[in-house]
């Protein structure tokens, strides 16, 4: 099955037990670790997927970020994790924002298991910009957005390339917001 299969599987499954994720971890277990495994990262290796990574802030220790996707031992892309009831328009990017700052990781997801936000650091280094630059809903999938989404596959990824289209898609949405306005 090739990765738009995988991800259009994933809303198919996902829409028969959306009643039955009253949790964040049965989330997470019937959600977003495949969605993970679809992206090609072994969720049952932690020396590509760690869960419960440690990424402490100053003086306040313990921080763990959901899971935090590896490469060559560094993280390069956090995931942090809500219930499937949770309105990520209710839920402040905080604490990615803390996490992402204290590790290498450039790319920072915010998710419900069901829509699934991409952060980077364009407007300042190793600082989660407030705004994400690729926003996934698993059930209203657009054919459009699949050719960005699998460039963060295991196979595809290349932080360069990622960092210089986030750039793309964040501006390409502004310069239509503001049309939209007019």
């Amino acid at each position: 099955m090739d990765f738009i299969d995988q991800i259009k599987a994933l809303a198919v499954r996902g829409a028969k037990k959306l009643d039955h994720l009253q949790t964040e971890e049965a989330t997470k277990t019937a959600r977003i670790m495949p969605f993970i495994n679809a992206l090609g990262y072994n969720v049952f290796n932690p020396t590509e997927v760690v869960p419960e990574y440690t990424a402490d802030v100053g003086i306040k220790k313990g921080e763990k970020v959901d899971y935090a996707i590896m490469k060559d031992g560094e993280p390069i892309m956090l995931f942090e994790c809500k219930s499937a009831r949770t309105d990520l328009d209710d839920v402040h990017a905080s604490q990615l924002y803390r996490y992402f700052s204290v590790t290498s990781a450039r790319i920072g997801v915010l998710t419900n298991g069901m829509v699934y936000r991409f952060y980077s650091d364009l407007d300042a280094p190793n600082r989660m910009d407030a705004r994400p630059f690729l926003e996934v809903d698993i059930f209203q999938l657009e054919d459009a957005l699949i050719p960005e989404l699998k460039k963060l596959t295991k196979t595809q990824f290349d932080e360069n390339s990622i960092i210089e289209t986030a750039g793309e898609l964040k501006y390409t949405r502004e310069i239509k917001r503001i049309l939209a306005d007019q």
